[in-house]
C-alpha cells in the first residue's frame, strides 16, 4: 500500500509539472532585445496564427513507463471580453490527476491573455485563473479551492509567455539554423532557448526530421518537425521528475 501511495504521489507531481510550467516546454514567444534570433514580428500588421482544427495526442512517460496522455486542440477564434482571441486547450490525464487548460491568446503574437485551469488531483479539486496584462507585463493568478480563493500578482520586465504556447510561436520563425536562440520570460523563470541541432527523432507517430531545442537553465528539450507544419513531436523534462511526452497521433480539420 505504501509503495502505491508513493507511485500515485509521483504521478501527481509529474502531472503538476507537465502542465503549466511544464508543458514547458513548449516554447515560443517574443525574444526581446537579448535574443540572438529574431522571432516573428508582434506588430499589428503581422499575420494571425491559424492551426485550424489541429489536434495532437501525446503519450506521457515517466522513464520507460507510459503513465497517461495529453491532448492539444486548437479551437479557433473566440470573443474574449470584446476582443478577438485564439482559444487552445490542453488536457492532461494521469493516474489520479486531470488538468484541463483553456488558453486564450492574441491571434498575432500568441501572447497569453487569459488561462483557465481545472485541476483534479484526487481527492482535491481546484480552479486557477491567470489574467495577463501584456501592456504592463503583469499577471494576476487566482486559485479557487472549495469555498476559498487566493490571489497573487507579479510583474516582469518583458512580455509574459505561456509554456503550452511556446512551440506554436516558433512555427512561424523563418530561416532556423543551428545556434539560433532567444530569451523567453515565463511566470516562474526566464529561459534561453537554443536550436542545438537538426536531427531525426522517432516517436510512436513515426520518424521525423526535427529541430532539437534545449533550454538554459537546463530544464527541458523540445523536438519540432523541420517541415512546413512545425509539429512539436517530443518534449522532455530534464530536471526534477524527468518526464517525456511523445506524439502518437496528429490530426487536422481536413482529416
Amino acid at each position: 500500500m505504501k509503495s502505491m501511495q508513493i507511485i500515485s504521489r509521483r504521478l501527481a507531481i509529474a502531472g503538476a509539472a507537465i502542465s503549466g510550467a511544464a508543458l514547458f516546454l513548449l516554447f515560443s514567444m517574443l525574444a526581446g532585445p537579448r535574443a540572438t534570433g529574431q522571432p516573428p514580428s508582434s506588430g499589428t500588421d503581422s499575420k494571425p496564427f491559424n492551426f485550424a482544427g489541429e489536434e495532437i495526442v501525446y503519450t506521457v512517460k515517466l522513464g520507460a513507463v507510459s503513465v497517461g496522455r495529453a491532448t492539444f486542440n486548437y479551437r479557433g477564434l473566440q470573443n474574449l471580453e470584446g476582443r478577438e482571441a485564439c482559444l487552445m486547450t490542453f488536457y492532461t490525464q494521469l493516474a489520479r490527476f486531470r488538468d484541463m487548460e483553456r488558453i486564450y491568446s492574441d491571434p498575432r503574437t500568441l501572447l497569453p491573455l487569459r488561462v483557465e485551469r481545472d485541476i483534479n488531483i484526487w481527492p482535491r479539486r481546484e480552479k486557477i485563473v491567470e489574467e495577463y496584462d501584456q501592456e504592463t507585463f503583469s499577471l494576476r493568478v487566482t486559485k479557487h479551492e472549495g469555498k476559498g480563493s487566493q490571489a497573487t500578482s507579479l510583474r516582469k520586465k518583458a512580455p509574459i509567455h505561456n509554456a503550452v504556447l511556446l512551440p506554436f510561436y516558433v512555427r512561424h520563425v523563418q530561416g532556423l539554423s543551428a545556434g539560433w536562440s532567444f530569451t523567453a520570460e515565463l511566470p516562474q523563470q526566464q529561459f534561453v532557448i537554443k536550436l542545438a541541432a537538426i536531427e531525426e527523432v522517432k516517436v510512436p507517430a513515426g520518424t521525423f526530421k526535427a529541430y532539437h531545442f534545449e533550454s538554459t537553465p537546463k530544464k527541458f528539450e523540445i523536438w519540432i518537425t523541420a517541415d512546413e507544419r512545425r509539429i512539436p513531436v517530443k518534449l522532455t523534462g530534464t530536471g526534477g521528475v524527468g518526464y517525456t511526452m511523445v506524439m502518437r497521433e496528429y490530426r487536422t480539420g481536413a482529416d
